[in-house]
């Protein structure tokens, strides 16, 4: 199933559009409904003026015959002035008896058309003697838009003499149909510009919270991080108050953190030297007692125990020399002056220095279109020194090893391999290869793998390995474009 992850933007922008749409819809439904009623209103008050009308113009014609008419001279009475009476007020009007038998109509062939019968239906006889209502609408007249009206006609004393009926049509559906096509285009102009409005009011919502959000990617530990500024005292601005207040916390945090730590990696680095400088001085304490109950108990062969007493002083001092050159190598390691070396012909010479022992080492190039790299050279002898040594040791006493060297081109700069038969690392010793003080030999410091990763990355480069328990191991350098 696909899930979409919109943004804090778009779900605002999207909530504004669908409560722009939904207010919309309710106020185009209320304003249809209210118009319709409006229509009922208006085509009620219609006829009701048109029945008016024509009653007081047909009462008018009533009154210029006398008090009263006899019904059966209506037909005479009406039989020209109908036709006036219809074309005076647009209507279609017909003459019924009392009995709601057919007299006469302004056109005998509307009538047929329209389907008008020649009897008035019963219940609308009754309703109208009755007097529950005083002009009575056929609900049953199907003629789209037009309505048929019955009403009495009464003579100057109020006695019904005939009933009137009338075809009056409606101008509800033209009304309606015009009043939505303006409805529609306003409300898809003013929907077009409400858009618009949300989605400037969107950016402006989330702007300062995208704000917030870079900066807070630009965080770094062991810097300054500048802070931000809101004018407005809102929920944004509480926000980028927490988030200073957090970063003077995290600086504070991070300065006691880089405190705790160097302090704790130079204790260690002190116990480590002190361990390997404590080694040897024993050894040597025990040499000077034994040269002093020598030149007591045997002063005619002390010069024979004096010579193996110098020859054994000076490889204990050796070992202290190179304990301190490797510390002094990795704590003060200077800033490397990267030039233009050729890494094929450096690494050559290194290659051609270390032959010649009981291992065989190969140098080979591939895809290398030019060995051309940045990298400090009295650094780079040294990592290439350290990890063929480190490839030597790493191999069995009575395995035959092979070290291979290789260097090829990427497309993200010149890579430099060493690889070795040897034991291995096994999956405990990973996460620690490149931790100072770390080694899986009985002598040396741990300090290689550290110092070559420690180069590596000032000099903008990588540092990393691969390896198969009991298969041997890897290591890689890449060095960038020269």
């Amino acid at each position: 199933m696909m899930k979409f992850n919109l943004t804090l933007r778009t779900r605002i922008y999207l909530s504004l559009l669908a409560m722009i749409l939904v207010c919309f819809v309710v106020t185009g439904l209320l304003s249809f409904y209210d118009h319709l009623e409006h229509s009922a209103e208006f085509n009620q008050a219609r006829l009701q003026r048109k029945e008016e009308a024509v009653e007081k113009s047909m009462e008018y014609i009533l009154s210029q015959k006398g008090d009263s008419v006899p019904a059966d001279s209506i037909n005479f009475l009406f039989s020209d002035e109908i036709c006036e009476l219809s074309d005076v007020h647009d209507l279609f009007i017909a003459l019924y008896d009392l009995r709601g038998r057919y007299i006469m109509s302004s056109d005998f062939m509307e009538k047929d058309s329209l389907g008008i019968a020649d009897q008035v239906k019963y219940s609308a006889l009754k309703q109208l003697s009755t007097g529950t209502q005083r002009t009575v609408i056929d609900s049953s007249f199907t003629h789209s838009n037009k309505s048929l009206v019955y009403w009495y006609l009464e003579d100057t004393a109020g006695k019904p003499l005939l009933i009137t009926n009338v075809v009056y049509e409606d101008l509800e559906p033209t009304h309606v149909i015009d009043f939505l096509a303006e409805l529609g285009f306003i409300y898809l102009a003013l929907f077009v510009l409400a858009a618009l409005v949300a989605y400037f009011l969107s950016r402006y919502i989330t702007r300062s919270l995208a704000t917030i959000g870079r900066r807070m990617q630009m965080v770094e530990l062991g810097r300054k991080n500048d802070l931000l500024e809101w004018k407005s005292d809102d929920e944004i601005g509480a926000l980028i108050t927490q988030y200073n207040r957090m970063i003077g916390e995290l600086e504070k945090s991070a300065g006691q953190l880089a405190q705790t730590e160097r302090e704790s990696a130079w204790r260690e680095m002190a116990q480590q030297v002190a361990h390997e400088i404590k080694n040897p001085l024993t050894p040597m304490k025990l040499r000077v007692q034994h040269l002093q109950r020598s030149w007591k108990d045997s002063p005619n062969d002390f010069d024979n125990k004096l010579e193996l007493f110098e020859r054994s002083m000076t490889e204990q001092i050796d070992a202290l020399s190179h304990i301190a050159s490797e510390f002094s190598s990795f704590a003060k390691m200077p800033k490397p002056n990267l030039v233009l070396l050729d890494l094929v012909k450096l690494a050559d010479s290194v290659v051609a220095l270390n032959q010649g022992g009981k291992h065989s080492i190969i140098l080979r190039t591939y895809h290398l279109p030019d060995s051309m790299v940045m990298a400090d050279k009295d650094q780079t002898i040294r990592m290439l020194n350290n990890l063929i040594t480190n490839a030597m040791q790493a191999i069995p006493a009575d395995q035959h090893g092979v070290i291979d060297v290789a260097i090829r081109g990427t497309k993200h700069g010149t890579l430099l391999r060493v690889s070795d038969n040897g034991v291995g690392i096994s999956s405990g010793e990973r996460n620690k290869i490149f931790v100072p003080n770390f080694t899986t030999k009985s002598t040396g410091m741990g300090l290689g793998l550290a110092m070559v990763k420690n180069i590596m990355n000032h000099s903008g480069g990588a540092v990393w390995f691969w390896s198969r328990e009991g298969k041997g191991a890897s290591f890689y350098l890449r060095f960038a474009k020269g």
